[in-house]
């Protein structure tokens, strides 16, 4: 089997796994995180990179034009058919590119990376998700049976190893937050009841989470940035950072 069809088929499991009972929890927080992450990324054309779930991650996206590429098109013709390593869309094209789990899935990240580059916009934004290796999912993924299904097929790559990735491509590292402490267990009930796990996991072992979302700004070529003011929370290992300039996004709030 080919990668590119075996990442397609990767893909595809996932997007079924993000209909089971723990993937909709997952993409409900996810949802949840990026509506307030959404709003203060301005521009005109939004695109997300692969399509997960039921739910619609670009709800709060203020971007008039909304773009979702998949490697397959939709019957209803809403969605771009297309690869990630080779996005169908114009050079400087797009403000906000939404990357669900895409480096996780796809077959050269580096490349996905180049092209999200290319199709950004100066000042655009890219926002990542991806699962945390060192979490009881990474874990799970160390100790699940081969061959493995998703999500447990995925590479999850290291938090420092994406900002390393987007700072070689001269993308400013905006802010970000960890999600989901719960285990990956299967009975929906039993998750539902370690619920208070995900404000205990925000105070105490902000890096043990399960997801991580990143936001990064595409820099300006031959513009040297204002350097950043960086701001710890409480709870050590979590990421925020005070804007320097006006203009600037302005960091996420703690969940209540």
């Amino acid at each position: 089997m080919s990668q590119t069809n075996s990442c397609t088929t990767q893909w595809r499991q996932l997007r079924e796994w993000f209909d089971s009972p723990l993937g909709r929890t997952l993409q409900a927080q996810e949802v949840q995180h990026l509506r307030a992450v959404l709003p203060n990324l301005y521009g005109t054309v939004a695109a997300q990179l692969g399509q997960i779930g039921q739910l619609d991650l670009m709800d709060a996206c203020i971007a008039p034009t909304r773009i979702l590429l998949d490697h397959h098109a939709g019957p209803d013709g809403c969605v771009v058919r297309g690869q990630p390593e080779a996005l169908p869309l114009d050079t400087k094209s797009a403000d906000v590119l939404i990357l669900p789990h895409t480096l996780d899935f796809c077959d050269d990240p580096h490349q996905v990376l180049r092209e999200v580059s290319r199709v950004l916009r100066p000042e655009g934004h890219v926002v990542i998700l991806g699962f945390n290796p060192m979490s009881l999912w990474g874990f799970r993924r160390l100790t699940a049976r081969r061959p493995r299904v998703a999500p447990w097929c995925g590479k999850f790559f290291h938090l420092s190893r994406i900002k390393d990735w987007l700072a070689l491509l001269d993308f400013e590292t905006m802010h970000g937050t960890m999600l989901y402490y719960r285990p990956p267990l299967r009975n929906e009930g039993f998750m539902h009841r370690l619920h208070f796990l995900d404000k205990m996991g925000d105070r105490w072992w902000p890096m043990m989470a399960g997801v991580y979302l990143v936001v990064a700004k595409k820099r300006v070529v031959g513009v040297t940035p204002l350097p950043l003011s960086w701001k710890t929370k409480r709870a050590v290992g979590s990421v925020a950072t005070q804007p320097a300039a006006r203009g600037m996004i302005l960091p996420f709030q703690r969940k209540q």
